[in-house]
This record gives C-alpha cells, structure tokens and sequence, in this order.
C-alpha cells in the first residue's frame, strides 16, 4: 500500500487538471503514473527487486498499470500489439515478462524485440526464450544473462516451478486404462522386448486388435465409473450405435451433450415414437382397448396420475399428469379420465380399470352414465389384496366387525401386514417344521436361551405346539386358492373372459377349506359358467348353460342395452345369440360344436362366429382385453428408475417425455423378431439381481409383497 501511495503523490498537480473532462483527466494521470513506474523500475539494479526489498515496483503494481494502461486508453490508440502485449504482461502463467522489456513486435506469432532488464542484452523472440535466457538455459539459441547471479538464479528457477507445478494441476488429468491384454504382454516378457518397440503382428495390423481392446476399456470403463447395469450391453440400440459410428467412419464426430440430449433429441425421439405407434391405434377400432390408471407420488412428494392405454399387443403409456395442489376427488379423477376416453376416442374404449378406491369406484360411475357402451371395471388383483390385507391385518371397525371377529386370530400368527411375505413364510416353515423342532430341543439351543430366555421360550412352545401348526395349515388351505388366483392374474395378458371362472373357481375351494376345517358340510357345486361344451355341462349335475342362468341372463340383456341403443340392432342382436346358444342358423356345424370347449374363444370366434357378424364383433373386443392395471404400477417403477434420488431435480415434464420413450420403446421391440432371439432376447428385462431362484434361498426375498415390482415376475414352488 505504501508503493501505491507513493506513485499518487508523483501524480499532477491539482491545477493542471482545470477544463478537462473526469475521463480524459484519469488517463492523463495513468499515463504519467506509467511513465514514472518504468523510470524508477529501471533505475533501481536494472530489474524488480525481491518481494523482500522495501522500495521499488512489485510485479502487482506493473501489473495494474499494465491493466489501467490498456482498459483506458481510447480505442483509436490501441493497436493490436499492445493489446496483445498487455495480455502476455497480464498472464500469471508467464512470471518472467516481469523481468524484460518489449520493445516492440517483430514477425508475429507473439515474438518480440526483448531487452533484458538485467544486463541490457537486447533479443528477439518469445516466452520460450525469454526463459532461457533468464533460467541459463542452453541450447536455446539465445544468450544466457551474465548477470543473474546464483541466488537470483535460484529465485527465478523457483518462480517458473511454481507456475509450471500449478498449470499442471490445473489440467484435466485422464485415468489411465488397463494394459494390453495378457497374450500380448505374456509374449512381450518372454522375448525380453520393450513394449514400445515391439513389432505388430500382421493379424494385429489388419484386425486393428489394439484399437479394439482400447475401445472395449473405454466402453467398460463407462458402464463401472457411471454404475450401469449389465444388462445395458444386451440392448440393441446399444449395439447398433456402436456398429453405425464403425461402418461409417464419420470423422470428428463428437457425441450428443447433455442439453442436446434432453431438449431436441428427446422431443425428437418422442415425435417418432408417436408415429410408430400409428399402426397399433389403426386397429383400436377393430380390437378395442382398455384405459387404466394408477396414481402415485414421487420423490419430491408430486401426487401423479398416470395412464395407458392396454390392447392385444401390450400396454402403450399416454400420459401422466402432476395432479400437486389439487383435491383428487371423483370430479377430478372423471374430468381426466373423460379427456384420456375422448383422445383415444370413446367408440374403441371397453372398459377403463382402476383400483377399487371409493373414489375411484363413484368416478368410474360417473363415467358410465355419460357412456353407456364404457364399463368401470375394478382391478382383481388390487381388490384381492385389499380382502387378504383385511384377513391379516383386519381392523377393529364399526364397518368391519364381522371381519375382524372371523380373522382377527391370524394376527396371532402370523403378524404381518404384507400378506404376501407371509403365506411364503408360512409355507416355509411347513417345509421346514422338521428341522425347526429339532434346533429347539437340541443342547446348542441353551447358549442361545441366555441371551433371551423369554423370547427362547416363546419359539420353543410355539414351534412344539401341535394346535399352532395345525391354524398354520389352515391358514395356508384358505388363502393358497387366493394366492394363486393373484399369480394367474397378475399379468397383461388378455384374459378378461377368464376372470370369473377363476373367481368363482376361487371362491369354491376356499369355502370348502373352510367347511372341511369347522367340520361343516360342503358347499353346493359351482354354476359358473366356462364353455357352450357339452363335454364340460355333463361333468356336474348343477351345471346349467348361460342362457339358463338367472344372473347371467339378467346381465347379458343389460349389457345388450348398453351396447345397442337401437332396438332393431338389439333385436338382431337377441337372434344371433339365440342361433348360437340353441346350435342353430350355421352354429350347427358338426366342427363347430366339435370346437367349443376345444380351440380358444377368440379363435372359435375368428372361425365359425361369421354367422353372428355383430356378437363376433363384440367378442373379440372383449377377449382381447385385460381385467387388472399391473401394467400402471410396473410403469411407475419405471417412473421411478428415471426419476431416481440423483435426478430428483427433474420437471414433470421431462419425466413423463422419458417414461413415454422408454415405455413404449419397449412396447414396440417386444413385437420385434429380434426380442426373442440371439443375444438381445428379452433385453429390456434386468438379470443383475438374479436370473432364477436356483442359486438364492426363498427367505431373502420372502419379505416382498406384490405391490412391489421385483416379486411380480417371480413364481415360487408350490412346495416351498
């Protein structure tokens, strides 16, 4: 500060100031403020002096008279060389400038005419030389400065190691790759040759195998350090992204960057996924479709709704709305699911399916009433969780009396709420009652009762306990019908025709668990309905066909009503099932009585169901549709899997235009060829957890239930 304040007191005086401009007077002042720095610079050893010295300039002061010197200069004054001269002097990657003077520029390229401010030796070139003559560097073609003395010598070589030991710092240091492969290291070591000297091989040169390995450690290197999965390599655009940058050679290409990839070649991406979905939407009028929606919240707590649209070829992912700050009530739910029907377009939708929520329920009958030919139907696997939840976990509520009388003993053994890790825990000890009993009589048993000898009696009693086995049995015998009904539907295939068999199937075998238990007699035969087969009426006496069932009839006739509007169409429409429930009018084909109970109902229908061209229309929209939004929560998981905890900044937006792209990518690869062959085959399923559970025991993942996605494509023994 006192260097400072000595080049202000040699400014001008006050009065030499008079009729000039603030601006004009500031550079004036800079100008002689300039001038007396390199006048006292050069008169005090022909060089600064050490940062120890108390008198002369430093190289912070030459450095702001250098900026103050360029920044108010007016423009027409500025050449080009001084503003590259001011540049150099600015640079604190090049110290030593601080020890020369540029006289001025010769022959570009930043060589000057140089005087040294030392000894006076005037020289042309750049920092490189400069350098060396200062360093006494030789070999430099420039000579070394005579009167550099030791310790100044060391002075400088310090100054210069300082900057080169930061510049190097500073650089993006690169993480080296594994080397050569072993076959060629082996060989390099055997002969005793230098790595760098060692001579390729011709297969070496002409299949570029170096280069190829190099390229297979980058690739590696970013699945390990970004924390991808496996499974990643089995992808075909993966693949094909790799072959087309090869067999192009495009040179200098540079991969797309971050905002590149989630602007324009995302919405891109998008466009084009649209248009390949074009061919699917053609056929909804002939095939139908289901609507299902599932609602859910992210990870900053955002109250989403998707939907998605569900057909013979998969389920297709339209949208999700962000449904934050808003009261989602029946109003809410049937306004959105009112757009959704209008944009796929009300005459190809079904049925729309959704959980079996009071306010989802009084949404779908708002819909039903504004079309009639629409069908809420609730999803069975969501209201079969909801009855084994209220069987495991019941409630002690004015509305659930009955159940919580009837159940509430289970809780006593089995106390869990997820049912599903239960019933598996309960079959597993079953299979391993045996070796249970045996641990708790054995010797070894009482190191483990000093550690908790209530809890040590507890497991002892309860697993000698003859009556506690037997509830066990009994609880597996109710609710195994259940627990495999929720295996069979938990899927996205069309099944909607086979619901109720298995529902009544169900419901059968449970009530005669429960009678053969309380020593009752068995329940009457079922009278569900499967095929217009006489094979299958003669197997039981209470078997009657649907036309001769009372609900069945009272059902049909208003579903026709909803479906035909018009009495004459309806009329003709009572004649068609007529002619095929009696075998009548074509449906008296010795084939095609043969085919009932025989072929699949679609196809029977594809085949002899010409003779009732409207009832076939309206069958084979109804056997390609689904009776369960498995689908829905699968695609929050994949929701999820996009907007993970290290993208949670991610907008709502964006999010969806990812899960539209991913969802139905995967929808469209599925109906390749190629998704079922070759190294590709099923690619978009992962296997880095585990592939089967041949070689993982059953209890690791007894604590799943199945609202989570990992158990749903998992199917235990029905031993274990």
């Amino acid at each position: 500060m006192r260097h400072i304040t000595g080049v202000s007191r040699a400014g001008l005086a006050p009065d030499t100031h008079a009729g000039m401009t603030p601006v004009r007077r500031g550079v004036r002042c800079l100008c002689r403020h300039w001038t007396w720095l390199n006048n006292r610079t050069r008169a005090i050893g022909r060089g600064p002096p050490s940062r120890h010295t108390r008198h002369g300039p430093t190289s912070l002061s030459v450095s702001i008279a250098a900026k103050c010197r360029v920044r108010f200069l007016p423009r027409a004054e500025m050449s080009a060389s001084s503003l590259s001269q001011a540049k150099e002097q600015d640079d604190d990657t090049k110290p030593l400038w601080t020890y020369v003077t540029k006289i001025k520029s010769v022959g570009g390229g930043g060589n000057y005419e140089i005087k040294c401010n030392i000894c006076d030796f005037t020289f042309n070139g750049s920092y490189t030389r400069v350098r060396a003559h200062l360093l006494k560097m030789t070999g430099k073609e420039v000579r070394v400065c005579q009167k550099v003395t030791i310790a100044k010598l060391i002075d400088l070589k310090k100054i210069d190691n300082e900057v080169t030991l930061r510049v190097e710092r500073s650089k993006t240091k690169s993480v080296s790759l594994p080397p050569i492969s072993t076959q060629h290291q082996m060989d390099t070591n055997t002969l005793g040759v230098d790595p760098k000297k060692r001579k390729t091989s011709t297969v070496e040169n002409v299949f570029n195998l170096q280069a190829r390995e190099t390229l297979d450690h980058e690739i590696a290197r970013m699945f390990y350090s970004s924390g991808l999965p496996f499974h990643l390599a089995r992808n075909p655009h993966y693949k094909k992204a790799f072959a087309y940058a090869v067999n192009n050679q495009i040179s200098g290409y540079q991969p797309p960057g971050y905002n590149k990839l989630k602007t324009t070649l995302l919405q891109n991406e998008r466009r084009h996924v649209e248009n390949l979905l074009q061919p699917i939407k053609n056929a909804w009028s002939q095939k139908g479709v289901s609507i299902v929606s599932d609602g859910w919240s992210d990870l900053q707590r955002r109250s989403l709704i998707n939907f998605m649209v569900v057909t013979e070829s998969g389920p297709m992912f339209l949208k999700a709305i962000n449904c934050s700050n808003e009261i989602k009530d029946k109003d809410f739910i049937a306004k959105h699911m009112r757009e959704v029907i209008m944009e796929v377009g009300h005459s190809n939708v079904v049925q729309i399916v959704m959980d079996n929520a009071v306010v989802c329920k009084v949404a779908g009958l708002i819909i039903e009433v504004e079309f009639p030919s629409i069908y809420w139907t609730p999803c069975v696997v969501h209201t079969l969780n909801l009855a084994l939840k209220n069987m495991y976990a019941a409630k002690n509520t004015e509305k659930n009396n009955v159940a919580y009388e009837e159940c509430s003993w289970i809780t006593h053994i089995a106390d869990d709420a997820i049912f599903a890790s239960t019933i598996v825990m309960l079959k597993r000890f079953k299979q391993l009652k045996k070796g249970l009993q045996e641990m708790v009589i054995s010797d070894q048993w009482s190191s483990y009762k000093e550690d908790d000898v209530v809890k040590a009696k507890f497991v002892k009693d309860t697993l000698l306990d003859d009556k506690w086995w037997d509830k066990v049995d009994y609880i597996l015998s109710f609710t195994s019908p259940i627990y495999d009904v929720l295996r069979r539907t938990d899927t996205e295939a069309s099944s909607l025709h086979l619901v109720y068999e298995m529902w009544d199937s169900m419901i059968e075998k449970v009530k005669n668990a429960i009678y053969q238990y309380e020593r009752k007699e068995e329940s009457e035969g079922s009278t569900f309905m499967r095929y217009y087969s006489h094979e299958w009426l003669s197997e039981d006496s209470n078997r009657v066909p649907p036309h001769q069932g009372m609900e069945l009839t009272r059902e049909r006739l208003k579903c026709f009503k909803r479906f035909f509007l018009d009495v004459d169409v309806r009329r003709k429409v009572n004649i068609e099932f007529a002619n095929f429930s009696d075998g009548r009018e074509g449906f008296d084909d010795l084939d095609s009585l043969n085919d009932r109970g025989q072929m699949d109902p679609k196809a029977w229908w594809l085949v002899h169901g010409i003779n009732a061209p409207i009832l076939q229309k309206v069958a084979l929209k109804l056997f390609a549709q689904p009776f369960t939004s498995p689908c829905c929560e699968r695609n929050w998981s994949t929701y999820s899997f996009i907007h993970s905890l290290k993208r949670n900044k991610m907008t709502p937006h964006r999010a969806e235009d990812l899960v539209f792209v991913h969802s139905n990518l995967r929808l469209l690869s599925r109906n390749t060829p190629q998704y079922h062959q070759e190294e590709t085959k099923i690619w978009d399923v992962a296997r880095d957890d585990f592939g089967s559970l041949d070689d993982c025991g059953i209890l690791e993942i007894a604590s799943l239930s199945l609202d989570e996605p990992e158990l749903k494509g998992i199917f235990f023994n029905d031993d274990c």
